[in-house]
């Protein structure tokens, strides 16, 4: 059972309702304990009775009782309460930590690999947002990291996440505005005509549950469909078979990238969902798909700077590169 803890309320909680915070730092304390502890003003603001309606404030103390959830209480079976959320093992711990490429006290940066889902469905158990807990500070008991933006499952590079909940709401700003850019590599069938250019494609989601595909509208559904846009540039290409693109998305669109490089006929090497069927057999790049978030910048969510990362090509990317003698190192950002 832990002790009492005087905790101070950081910049970050300023404004903050107590349960909230009360849930943001430990997730293991339901609303109802939370509750039966205010009633018995056991929880103390300043040294205050309070609620879990009021709000705290930058420098308050915050009077945390001794607390073990753990075991079911004498009276939850008259109000069953959630189960207290589960904590990654050991293994996990280690794996999301070493996918992280920078932090600092406001941001996350993470390097997602191939394969790993940003989030949960209904055949996936593993994936980042159920190991973020992994990344709490202070042995587990800090505030959770945010997820505020997304990558689909097979394409690698940069994750940003939140390390609390203001910096989510500058960081989400800058995406909604677009100050922040990405910058994406793929691997592409064919060479797109030009060379470089705006795809300018709306997209909408057609097909059955689990079968959903981003694509143009068909005629007479113009106005159901979402606007997208795409920056794309021709980096290399070998001979007229495969390019390397580096592509600046506009707008956010679920599959936009991959949709869009579908629209114009250079299908990304390895995509399940959008590839040429006729190119499916190719063997000579494996069967992972080629898109790699490699760059962004973004204002830094204290205010202070931009914040700018880099983050190397996977494995099976970076053998592609090899075999095509493409350089790997290049940091040209071909978008104003």
């Amino acid at each position: 059972m832990s002790g009492v803890k005087l905790v101070e309320v950081k910049t970050a909680d300023d404004g903050m309702r107590l349960d909230r915070w009360f849930k943001t730092h430990y997730p293991a304390i339901s609303h109802g304990q939370l509750q039966k502890m205010l009633r018995k003003k056991q929880v103390r603001l300043d040294g205050s009775k309070t609620t879990g309606k009021d709000r705290v404030a930058e420098g308050q103390v915050i009077r945390v009782p001794p607390h073990d959830f753990a075991a079911q209480s004498e009276n939850e079976g008259q109000d069953r309460e959630k189960p207290r959320p589960h904590m990654p093992n050991a293994k996990d711990m280690a794996f999301i930590r070493s996918l992280v490429i920078y932090e600092d006290d406001d941001v996350i940066a993470l390097n997602k690999p191939h394969g790993l889902a940003v989030q949960g469905g209904s055949k996936t158990r593993r994936h980042v947002d159920g190991l973020l807990d992994g990344l709490r500070p202070e042995g587990g008991e800090g505030e959770r990291p945010r997820l505020v933006h997304r990558l689909d499952k097979d394409t690698s590079g940069i994750l940003l996440l939140a390390k609390h909940r203001k910096s989510a709401a500058a960081l989400g700003e800058s995406l909604r505005s677009r100050e922040a850019h990405k910058l994406y590599w793929a691997l592409c069938y064919r060479v797109p005509r030009p060379s470089s250019g705006i795809i300018n494609v709306s997209l909408m989601k057609i097909g059955g549950a689990g079968q959903e595909v981003m694509q143009p509208p068909p005629k007479g559904l113009e106005d159901k469909a979402q606007s997208a846009l795409t920056h794309f540039h021709l980096m290399d290409s070998a001979a007229s078979r495969v390019s390397w693109l580096a592509l600046q998305p506009e707008t956010g669109r679920t599959h936009q990238l991959r949709a869009h490089l579908k629209a114009i006929e250079c299908p990304i090497v390895g995509d399940p969902k959008y590839g040429d069927p006729e190119l499916k057999g190719s063997k000579e790049f494996g069967s992972k798909m080629q898109l790699h978030a490699r760059h962004i910048e973004i204002p830094h969510p204290s205010g202070k700077g931009t914040l700018s990362l880099w983050v190397e090509l996977p494995p099976h990317m970076q053998q592609s590169w090899e075999l095509l003698s493409f350089d790997a190192s290049n940091k040209e950002i071909p978008f104003v």
